[in-house]
């Protein structure tokens, strides 16, 4: 299904795992593609399979977000991916430790969002904002605070934007991914006691994987999404909405 074709989508994060799965999904769907991200050696591979465009792109600069902006111009569909996590007790996080979670989670594509959202509103032809949270944009989880409190308030300046961008028809979504299985986070999932957990703490029990999400991705950065904003999507196998216990009843 071409459901994005004639569309163009800048997509952050694009070097690896959720980032790069909905790039791929929204060349599939149609779209003109460009991916950003700090790995510029992986983003030239990438374009290249994608036949698409690339930006070097660095959140914790200005001038590299400002320059990125400028060469993109307007785009149709801009997507946040961006994150990265140390998982400490809350009273061991240094200042510059949180300084520099706040700063890829939140404030570099807060800035990015407003360059590349001026171009929406002039050109006039309405656009789509998809942030990608996390599960900690709806539940607390320990030894994540500072990241958890950067995802939080992805969720809040989702739904704030989305009120503020309504009139120029921009839609402003989140998705907030739970418990997926990337090369970030792969080594600690090899813990077989946390595999067990898993499976008695969710509907569906299993990790999820980046293309688990890309097509959620797809469907806000549509035109099938155009009555949708200021929404937080949790996409973690029920997570979030579930409480599991013991008790089961069989079959009879």
């Amino acid at each position: 299904m071409s459901i994005l074709a004639g569309k163009s989508a800048l997509v952050l994060g694009a070097s690896h795992g959720i980032g790069l799965a909905i790039a791929k999904a929204m060349t599939a769907a149609g779209a003109e593609v460009i991916v950003a991200a700090r790995s510029i050696d992986a983003l030239k591979k990438i374009a290249f399979e994608l036949n698409g465009r690339f930006l070097p792109l660095d959140l914790t600069s200005s001038e590299s977000i400002e320059a990125a902006a400028e060469a993109v111009g307007a785009v149709d569909v801009l997507v946040n991916v961006a994150g990265i996590n140390l998982r400490k007790r809350f009273e061991e996080y240094s200042q510059a430790e949180i300084a520099a979670i706040f700063q890829s989670n939140l404030f570099g594509p807060m800035y990015l969002t407003q360059q590349i959202g001026r171009n929406m509103i002039k050109r006039n032809a309405g656009g789509k904002i998809i942030n990608v949270g996390s599960l900690t944009s709806l539940v607390g989880i320990p030894y994540i605070s500072i990241y958890g409190s950067s995802k939080g308030a992805v969720a809040e300046w989702t739904r704030c934007l989305a009120a503020e961008w309504g009139r120029y028809n921009i839609q402003v979504n989140c998705i907030a991914p739970g418990f997926i299985l990337t090369d970030l986070n792969r080594a600690m999932w090899q813990d077989e006691a946390l595999q067990e957990w898993l499976k008695h703490s969710q509907p569906v029990p299993r990790l999820g994987t980046p293309e688990d999400i890309s097509p959620i991705a797809v469907y806000l950065a549509s035109s099938h999404s155009d009555y949708m904003t200021g929404q937080v999507l949790a996409v973690d196998g029920g997570h979030s909405a579930t409480s599991m216990w013991p008790l089961v009843l069989d079959r009879k």
